[in-house]
């Protein structure tokens, strides 16, 4: 945990931005995975734990947005849990760790809250929170607090020093899981023995990680989970995977890489294309600067490059005005990076990445941006560019001839199967312009043939 006073004064923040009413946050609970007495590695909602850093199951908080005054809510073990699961902190420990001015039994939760019609509460995402959220109130619907969730947004936006260091921790675990990773892959190998080495490798250090590893030789699917591939000379590996600091700050970090430890000329070609659309965004990472700006000037790098190559026509500008960059970088620039991967979505992706002067696009590509604002100091995002050749997608354009003026399918056609490429850094924004968090993780073509052959 942080020290207790860092807890107390983002409560007392929330409090006097908020004004008056309760604040409710409810701890996660135990989830069963296949029946009630095996659970799930627990997790704890990270709301609840910006506010009061206590990782344990079945509490909650109250915050009085009034009197500032806080109270937590929940049972010690009994002996019988003890014999099971040992020892945890009292809860009246846990109230002295973060601060909190007061604690209660869970059976005072009900009571205290009462039908009071002054709650504020956040958006639901899991069911043992709504089942008891709905018991609690008595209500079979749970209403979530548009104020509370633009005051949370806002505060959990900006990232302090403590917070860029607990990304920075998480990033030292995941460089070494990279280079393992790159150092480890070679013809023959099944994708889930990397998989497996680098998730021991977080265990060992002791972390975990902040999402379900990415590590692909079709790296043309976004988010794929299945490692059962064989790898082969001229494969091309994506890695997309990152670890969680001891406070469950998360990293996320992606790096293509060939099988074989040498890129082929075309394989190279595409790389360093990708190579420069992410350059290109980070140039436009400083405050004031919209994201969306970046993601553009990304996507007009991807169509200049690709038409070098053949595959793509026209001038760069229309042809990114028309989304036909989307065939091949179908998603967004990149997200907030924070508690969670995908920092807040939980708290609704619009309210987080778009506002009034940010509209979300409704085009094909451009509507998966998740992050589109204009920039400030304090903002840690990820910076994902990426090129990919999707068989089903490119059938599917090519059947409707779509955007033909600008897409040349006699060629794409020649690359289905390559797969995809991707190349993702984390960020955070300063008054001066942005950092790249933690060590520095192989990148270049170069870079990566050298580590892969040492």
């Amino acid at each position: 945990m942080f020290d207790a006073k860092i807890y107390i004064e983002r409560r007392k923040h929330l409090a006097t931005e908020m004004g008056d009413g309760l604040i409710v946050l409810a701890g996660n609970k135990p989830v069963p995975m296949n029946y009630p007495s095996n659970t799930l590695r627990f997790r704890q909602d990270s709301n609840f734990l910006y506010y009061c850093g206590l990782d344990y199951e079945d509490i909650a908080l109250t915050i009085d947005c009034v009197t500032g005054q806080s109270t937590l809510y929940g049972d010690d073990l009994s002996v019988s849990d003890i014999v099971w699961e040992g020892e945890r902190t009292s809860v009246k420990k846990m109230a002295e760790q973060s601060g909190v001015d007061s604690f209660k039994s869970s059976s005072d939760l009900q009571k205290n809250i009462g039908a009071r019609k002054d709650l504020h509460i956040l958006p639901v995402y899991r069911d043992d929170q709504k089942f008891f959220l709905q018991s609690l109130l008595n209500v079979s619907e749970i209403s979530s607090s548009k104020s509370l969730i633009a005051c949370v947004i806002k505060q959990r936006s900006i990232k302090s020093d403590y917070e860029l260091s607990e990304i920075s921790s998480a990033l030292e675990i995941t460089s070494q899981m990279h280079s393992i990773a790159m150092r480890s892959t070679r013809d023959g190998l099944l994708e889930q023995e990397i998989v497996g080495l680098m998730e021991g490798y977080a265990l060992q250090n002791g972390s975990r990680m902040a999402y379900p590893v990415i590590f692909t030789i079709n790296g043309e699917i976004l988010h794929s989970n299945v490692y059962d591939n064989v790898m082969k000379s001229g494969d091309l590996a994506l890695n997309d995977s990152g670890a969680e600091s001891p406070l469950h700050y998360a990293s996320d970090i992606t790096r293509t890489f060939p099988v074989s430890g040498r890129f082929t000329p075309i394989q190279k070609d595409i790389y360093d294309l990708v190579y420069e659309m992410q350059q290109t965004a980070l140039e436009f990472c400083k405050p004031k600067t919209s994201y969306k700006d970046a993601h553009l000037a990304a996507a007009k790098k991807a169509v200049m490059g690709l038409t070098e190559l053949g595959l793509m026509s026209g001038d760069p500008e229309e042809a990114v005005s028309k989304g036909a960059h989307a065939l091949f970088f179908p998603h967004g620039l990149g997200h907030m990076l924070g508690l969670d991967v995908h920092d807040m979505e939980g708290l609704g992706e619009d309210l987080v990445g778009y506002d009034d002067k940010n509209q979300r696009s409704d085009q094909f590509g451009l509507a998966y941006l998740r992050f589109s604002k204009d920039l400030e100091p304090g903002f840690v995002l990820t910076v994902e560019p990426g090129i990919y050749f999707i068989s089903h997608l490119i059938d599917q354009w090519k059947a409707d001839n779509k955007l033909s003026e600008h897409i040349n399918y006699a060629e794409v056609e020649k690359f289905k199967g390559f797969g995809g490429i991707r190349i993702e850094d984390n960020i955070a924004i300063s008054d001066k312009g942005y950092s790249v968090l933690g060590p520095h993780i192989p990148k270049t073509t170069e870079e990566i043939e050298d580590i892969m052959q040492s």
